[in-house]
């Protein structure tokens, strides 16, 4: 499914995004060695056992950008000009290897741009949710998206 263009999003409108992940230790360990996140408790899992985890976190930038991926084809593929900012980020339960992850999104906010005649600003609110239903990520993100009316002149 491609995209939506600025015109057909409207707030409060949620997305359920069809697309579910299961989060491997070769994401976690690849992810936060290329990122050069060198956390033990991404990565050591002797270390992590002894924490109040008992195991080792999924690093949570992976999880973002999994949760933003997700989302990607039913929302923004082709039809954003790019991404403004992202804000209020929270993980409120940690994500672990052999977790998967599904995605909600909601249209929370939506204003024509003010430079642009061509777009409009869209927030968007994207929850990963594991397979025990708790929400594992949360934020705010900000899209600068093609309004279909401009590809008509």
């Amino acid at each position: 499914m491609p995209g939506l263009y600025y015109e057909e999003f409207e707030v409060g409108q949620v997305i359920e995004h069809e697309v579910r992940r299961t989060v491997t230790e070769a994401d976690n360990v690849l992810f936060s060695t290329m990122t050069l996140n060198m956390a033990p408790l991404h990565l050591d899992a002797e270390y992590s056992s002894h924490s109040i985890h008992g195991q080792r976190l999924v690093n949570s930038l992976f999880l973002l950008g999994l949760v933003c991926g997700i989302s990607m084809q039913q929302t923004t593929y082709g039809t954003t000009l790019g991404n403004l900012g992202f804000t209020e980020t929270k993980f409120p339960k940690p994500t672990f290897h052999g977790d998967t992850i599904r995605v909600r999104t909601e249209i929370v906010a939506m204003r024509e741009s003010k430079k642009r005649d061509d777009s409009g600003i869209v927030t968007f609110r994207h929850q990963g949710i594991n397979q025990r239903d708790e929400v594992v990520c949360d934020t705010l993100r900000v899209g600068l998206m093609i309004k279909k009316s401009s590809l008509e002149k």
